[in-house]
């Protein structure tokens, strides 16, 4: 009977306790004070916190304000986090903070209470993920010195850096999203941050304040990055060890040579990559500039790139097989297409197509050698912006496995004919396979068997 009651989670050693504590939430882990003597405050040594604004962090449901389902944050809630915080012995490796609903006060009042949070966080130490998310401008805090700060996540915020500050020098990983920063400060942040791998820029910067960034990141191997109006210039100066690179674009001025050279620069600039992903019509503003004659990305293995096919002529199609030849090893291409305008226009885009893709092309080593999976990714599938394509890898890559054909509608009773025509397509790879893929009803259909 005596051993029957004997608490043997109690016995537990302390590190397995906090990491039982750190997988409740807050509230539960307040409450395991009542287990016993040795559980008593445990929770005050909490490693880490995550918090969001739908959950009171000193009790039950908050009763936040909700207008038309809209959730809103009241300035009692973050004090609420500010006397949690204080409640905490230790140090807290972990903070994560999210607003899932806008502020019902002012951006100077949400600044003071946000800024008096970090500092807080600051006087714990420790602190090794700091993860911010608003759902609005909290108004402009800066963002304390944090010694042992490995992981950055920021969302939707104004931040500037302390003075005399020196650097997350243990800093892996940086996230920053729909962030205000100036060009000072960003590059600062960059330049003392030597011990990133994984670097995250989605629309950033402050209007009126344009973003010039050179990236100079020693241990750098993962890299995306929105370039949007802000954005004056981005390069990759010297990161030995990139090997993923994902591009997107936000631009009016789409069809400016200003724009078609930084990307030509920055593509350039990234050569010891193994895979790129540019989100939007990079062979668009490669046919506004003149293209290095000479040029190989020699470790790229995957490559995907957005295609609007009503703007395609001539000087695009040369982009495009420039683009074949300067991967020579490239085993996997994802291609996005776009088709908008008219029939009249979209039939002599097709008469281009066939003239210059539907034949042998030589010149490409990886087709003749390492490609072996292509996707054709479309939202409406037509035969006159698939069709032509299907055909030239068909036709051109010579150690083709997959050939597939992403696509969520369709144009009436396409299919049938779509099947009919392939099947007389000449296909170089005795290995080939064709098949279609709706997103909206999952169909599949395998065109060689």
């Amino acid at each position: 009977m005596a051993e029957a009651e004997v608490d043997m989670i109690s016995f537990l050693p302390l590190d397995i306790k906090l990491s039982i504590l750190s997988r409740l939430r807050i509230k539960h882990a307040v409450r395991t004070s009542a287990l016993a003597r040795s559980w008593r405050h445990l929770w005050t040594h909490l490693p880490c916190l995550r918090l969001n604004s739908e959950q009171d962090p000193l009790g039950d449901t908050y009763n936040t304000p909700n207008i038309c389902n809209v959730h809103f944050v009241s300035s009692s809630w973050i004090q609420r986090v500010h006397r949690l915080v204080s409640s905490l012995q230790g140090p807290l490796s972990v903070f994560q903070l999210h607003f899932s609903g806008l502020c019902l006060f002012s951006s100077d009042e949400s600044c003071v209470l946000v800024q008096s949070l970090l500092d807080l966080l600051l006087q714990k130490g420790g602190v090794k993920t700091l993860d911010l998310l608003f759902c609005n401008d909290p108004g402009k805090f800066h963002l304390p010195w944090f010694h042992s700060l490995r992981v950055l996540r920021l969302s939707k915020c104004y931040v500037a850096l302390p003075n005399r500050f020196q650097g997350f020098h243990r800093l892996e990983t940086l996230s920053m999203n729909n962030v205000q920063i100036s060009n000072d400060d960003l590059n600062l942040l960059l330049r003392t941050s030597n011990n990133l791998t994984t670097l995250l820029i989605y629309d950033c910067g402050v209007l009126g304040n344009l973003l010039s960034v050179n990236l100079s990141l020693p241990l750098l191997r993962h890299l995306e990055f929105t370039i949007n109006e802000l954005v004056e210039n981005l390069s990759v100066v010297s990161s030995p060890c990139l090997e993923h690179v994902e591009i997107k674009l936000i631009r009016k001025d789409y069809s400016s040579q200003n724009l078609a050279r930084m990307v030509l620069r920055l593509v350039t600039s990234v050569a010891m990559v193994s895979s790129l992903k540019l989100d939007f019509d990079v062979l668009k503003c490669f046919s506004l500039v003149a293209l290095p004659f000479n040029f190989t990305i020699p470790r790229l293995r995957f490559l995907m790139f957005y295609l609007d096919v009503d703007t395609m002529d001539r000087r695009v199609y040369d982009a495009f097989f420039w683009l074949l030849r300067s991967m020579p090893f490239l085993e996997e291409l994802h291609v996005r297409l776009e088709s908008n305008d008219e029939y009249d226009q979209a039939d002599r885009a097709e008469i281009l197509m066939r003239e210059l893709l539907v034949q042998k092309h030589d010149g490409f080593a990886c087709l003749k050698r390492t490609v072996t999976s292509v996707t054709i990714n479309m939202l409406t599938l037509d035969a006159i912006t698939s069709i032509a394509w299907i055909q030239f890898f068909l036709l051109n890559a010579k150690e083709l496995k997959l050939l597939k054909i992403d696509y969520y509608f369709y144009c009436g009773h396409l299919m049938p004919s779509f099947i009919e025509e392939l099947q007389k397509a000449e296909v170089t790879s005795s290995d080939a396979k064709v098949m279609f893929f709706n997103r909206r009803t999952h169909q599949i259909t395998n065109v060689y068997e």
